[in-house]
């Protein structure tokens, strides 16, 4: 089933911002690095900061991630949330995708990307922004992206 949640972005404050949520929503929190993930050299200013991170609990997904130089424009807020469809509905998703994008701006095609799942993201033509993460199904049934 594709679900609907938020996306917010922080500058480099993701992981404080997080585990306030967490103390406050409970539930399960998990962060991931640009480093863990490879996306950023050991060294760098963007290694050790948040490029992804999740609280689930019975009701709500959020995620979160630090927006750094490099990997997206500043954060100012307007641009620091997104909305994200996650699901393992490969052609339901990839065709939510094409549509929602069309007249809008790709930043980001629809493909396989190094936590395993397919993953896109774009603007709408009404500024809206979207990510959707199409979750690869690993043998045991679950999705990469949980």
């Amino acid at each position: 089933m594709t679900n609907l949640m938020p996306y917010l972005n922080f500058p480099g404050t993701t992981r404080e911002a997080m585990t306030f949520y967490h103390e406050a929503l409970g539930g399960e929190v998990g962060f991931s690095t640009y480093g863990e993930f490879g996306a950023a050299p050991e060294g760098s200013p963007a290694f050790d900061k948040i490029m992804h991170a999740q609280l689930v609990n019975d009701t709500l997904r959020l995620m979160a991630s630090d927006v750094v130089e490099g990997f997206g424009p500043p954060v100012t807020y307007g641009n620091n949330y997104a909305v994200s469809l996650v699901g393992p509905e490969e052609e339901q998703l990839t065709e939510i995708f094409n549509r929602l994008s069309e007249g809008g701006t790709v930043e980001m095609p629809l493909e396989q990307q190094v936590w395993g799942d397919r993953y896109g993201s774009f603007t709408d033509k009404f500024g809206v922004p979207w990510m959707v993460n199409i979750e690869v199904q690993s043998a045991e049934g679950a999705g990469a992206g949980d």
